[in-house]
């Protein structure tokens, strides 16, 4: 059975190297966007099932996921965003614990989208957060999390965990993209670009475009907080808030905040537990 499944992976990795083509962004990539997609599912699965990831049902928080997903909805309005009709675009908010705030959001290839509670406490208005997921859609859309995981496991690899193989394969790269484990850190590059983009969803949404940057500002003014781990080997926040603005202005989009946006998304946070 194992050399019958080692036969398989082989062609299908010379199947998929011999039609290799460049994707919708122009990046020459050997895993697909429908691999991508495939990934994503089994991830957002494998983190499901994991009881260390406290993920808040639809079903009993319905108005405080009728918001978010609105927000991601809102973004996903510009046309930048290249696989916005091929990625589901799902969003799960993940509960922490009080005492252990997480403040991070992350993406999995694909577009299934992560928030955690403590992020969403941290922030003060919906642009905020809507520059946080502009953020992660940007990972996603541009595939960065395919690049590195390619790079970093080879093709082989990932195939063998979309076809059904070795679970603590697919355990050990959900924790590493949820930043539970040895962190999918992603490069300097990316994260510029990630934030690039951010700004260019965001000036077709009704969110200040700049949103993102008040993440990093929060984050300069609040040392005291545990920082998300990509902030320690990335652009500096001062950095990025410099370059986010300059983009804004070089691209003369909206950056006012509606005088309601601080009481809707007050109203959000007290939606959830």
């Amino acid at each position: 059975m194992k050399v019958l499944k080692s036969i398989f992976l082989f062609i299908l990795v010379l199947g998929t190297v011999l039609f290799i083509s460049c994707d919708k962004n122009g990046d020459l990539l050997v895993f697909s966007v429908d691999d991508d997609i495939e990934l994503g599912a089994r991830i957002a699965e494998q983190i499901a099932s994991d009881p260390s990831f406290d993920i808040l049902s639809p079903e009993q928080y319905p108005i405080s996921y009728a918001y978010i997903q609105s927000m991601v909805d809102n973004i996903l309005v510009s046309e930048e965003i290249t696989y916005k009709e091929e990625f589901p675009w799902t969003i799960s908010i993940i509960r922490d614990p009080s005492d252990d705030p997480v403040l991070n959001a992350f993406a999995t290839p694909g577009g299934q989208l992560y928030v955690h509670t403590g992020l969403i406490y941290f922030l003060d208005k919906e642009d905020d957060l809507a520059g946080v997921l502009g953020h992660e859609i940007a990972h996603s859309d541009r595939r960065h999390g395919s690049k590195q995981l390619q790079r970093q496991y080879g093709i082989t690899l990932l195939l063998d965990i979309i076809s059904g193989g070795e679970a603590s394969n697919l355990e050990r790269i959900a924790g590493q993209i949820a930043g539970t484990g040895a962190l999918l850190a992603f490069s300097r590059d990316a994260e510029a670009e990630a934030d690039d983009y951010s700004v260019r969803y965001l000036s077709s949404s009704e969110y200040a475009c700049n949103g993102a940057a008040a993440f990093f500002q929060k984050m300069l003014a609040n040392e005291q907080q545990r920082q998300p781990e990509f902030l320690s080997t990335h652009p500096s926040p001062e950095n990025r808030v410099e370059d986010i603005n300059a983009r804004a202005t070089e691209l003369n989009c909206d950056t006012t905040i509606d005088e309601n946006s601080a009481l809707r998304y007050v109203n959000f946070r007290n939606s959830l537990p």
